[in-house]
């Protein structure tokens, strides 16, 4: 079973940038799709976006896509995930997430990610604040 933790977080002021790292142990995390999640006091998570076990395919959701970009540093076991032009309403717990090689290719498809990962991290605070 592979445990996730996010690192990155904190206070930025709207325009900022901040790069979320989401380290894995007990596995590589280029055997899983990876999934960002993110999920404000009184909203619904929500899928912001995924990279596919091979880099083939990448996801983002319409809300992120132009600003935030995801990556892959295999020798540091991490998936990144670089947030740029931050707003208000993108304050929020950040999770990562590994699922099935399939989960990145049905966000991509359909439009819109999966909640079934199997394996989450802790979460960690986001905050866009003047």
């Amino acid at each position: 079973q592979v445990q996730l933790v996010e690192s990155g977080g904190g206070l930025v002021q709207p325009g900022g940038s901040l790069t979320l790292s989401c380290a894995a142990s007990g596995a590589s995390l280029d055997d899983y799709d990876i999934g960002w999640f993110r999920q404000a006091p009184g909203k619904e998570r929500e899928g912001v976006s995924c990279i596919g076990d091979d880099d083939r395919i990448t996801y983002y959701a319409d809300s992120v896509k132009g600003r935030f970009t995801i990556s892959r540093d295999n020798a540091k076991n991490t998936v990144d995930l670089q947030m740029n032009s931050l707003k208000d309403e993108d304050a929020a717990v950040y999770y990562c997430a590994a699922g099935g090689r399939a989960f990145c290719f049905y966000a991509q498809t359909v439009g819109v990610m999966r909640t079934d990962f199997g394996s989450w991290g802790q979460g960690i605070q986001v905050t866009v604040s003047s």
